[in-house]
């Protein structure tokens, strides 16, 4: 069971995963040691999965983002969703229960290149049967 310092632990990796975990403990009020050993702790619990870089797509020269909804035959669902993290392009891919059976991040670097992306790559994978891009305007949070 979590406690509040592990909270704060696991919002301060969130915010930056390379805060140094003396200034952690200054935050706690504890010693860098507890700290280590409270992340050892989440990390082999499986709550901390693994430390990530956020890139910005654009400085990469990918100035479109799209949350791409894929449906599929009920039976192609996982063929497609293996299919769609081979690519490059494709970021993230979710088997979501929402509007669409998966959802994809895809990074394109300009509407010409999301739109072959759509028809020409995703589009004609095996068993999709309807691809709705959503570009992504602004990242709020």
């Amino acid at each position: 069971m979590l406690d509040e310092r592990d909270n704060i632990i696991i919002e301060m990796l969130t915010k930056d995963a390379r805060t140094p975990f003396t200034e952690i403990a200054k935050v706690l009020g504890i010693s860098e040691t507890a700290v280590r050993k409270r992340v050892k702790a989440l990390e082999e619990a499986g709550v901390i999965k693994q430390y990530t870089v956020v890139v910005d797509p654009s400085k990469l020269g990918y100035n479109l983002v799209s949350l791409t909804g894929v449906d599929t035959l009920p039976e192609k669902i996982f063929d497609v969703a293996e299919k769609l993290k081979e690519f490059d392009f494709v970021r993230e891919v979710y088997l979501t229960s929402g509007d669409h059976m998966i959802m994809a991040e895809v990074w394109a670097r300009d509407g010409e290149d999301l739109s072959d992306i759509i028809s020409n790559k995703i589009g004609r994978l095996d068993g999709v049967t309807k691809v709705c891009p959503a570009i992504i305007l602004e990242k709020l949070k």
